[in-house]
């Protein structure tokens, strides 16, 4: 993959119409710049073998951390399985487990920086617990290439509610109209997004969009954001 820039977002990197008037970056995390169901599986083997618990329970175990994984997600799993270890514990070894796992690639975090070397506002808008967003954006090295960070538990919201955006927004001081947000999530990234007058960029990783309003760009100006997960994306207007 080769190092994103400007452009690849649809937008010119000079005197273009965007280019003076769209400061700001937006960017979901999981399944956008790293790829988080490639390791779950992984992490479920490590997790059966931490804690004693036979390799037929693994797929079981992937298939909970697959959504919104939380602490309520390890009650349920120390219970299922009479599991000694405290939810607090449980929780930080996975933590630690995922964060270890993921990673970044180079043209991606380059990416990123490119954006900002000229003259770009990026923030990460994530849905999620604070302390593993916040330790998967440390482990992969994305906190040193953006400028933000909004994270829903510490707001209180979770995208794709309008107050994320405008919240993220404001962390950056910058104006919302003229922005673009990429995601992989046709409701919380592109919809959501899309409702509060960013353009959007969506993830597709193989799928075809149906959901509505299906207004996607032709074909002729489909572009390719900086995302380890995209084989294709599509732009979508406002």
């Amino acid at each position: 993959m080769s190092s994103p820039k400007p452009g690849d977002l649809g937008i010119p990197e000079t005197g273009g119409h965007y280019a003076a008037r769209v400061p700001l970056a937006f960017f979901d995390l999981d399944n956008t710049l790293i790829r988080r169901q490639s390791v779950l599986a992984p992490v479920a083997e490590q997790f059966c073998a931490t804690y004693g618990l036979d390799a037929d329970a693994v797929p079981h175990i992937a298939d909970a951390f697959r959504e919104r994984t939380g602490r309520a997600v390890f009650a349920r799993l120390r219970s299922e399985y009479g599991l000694a270890d405290q939810v607090t514990g449980l929780w930080a070894w996975y933590v630690d487990a995922i964060a270890a796992a993921i990673a970044c690639p180079a043209p991606v975090l380059d990416g990123l920086q490119q954006l900002r070397d000229r003259g770009w506002t990026v923030a990460v808008v994530t849905n999620g617990a604070t302390d593993i967003q916040t330790a998967k954006l440390r482990s992969t090295g994305i906190d040193q290439v953006i400028d933000a960070v909004i994270i829903s538990e510490d707001i209180g919201v979770r995208k794709p509610d309008p107050a994320i955006f405008r919240a993220a927004a404001a962390l950056c001081g910058q104006p919302l109209g003229g922005g673009w947000m990429t995601g992989d999530n046709p409701d919380t990234d592109i919809s959501g997004a899309h409702d509060v007058g960013l353009r959007t960029i969506w993830i597709a990783a193989g799928r075809t969009w149906t959901h509505h309003p299906p207004r996607l760009s032709t074909p002729s100006t489909t572009r390719s954001p900086p995302s380890p997960t995209c084989s294709c994306c599509r732009s979508r207007p406002p």
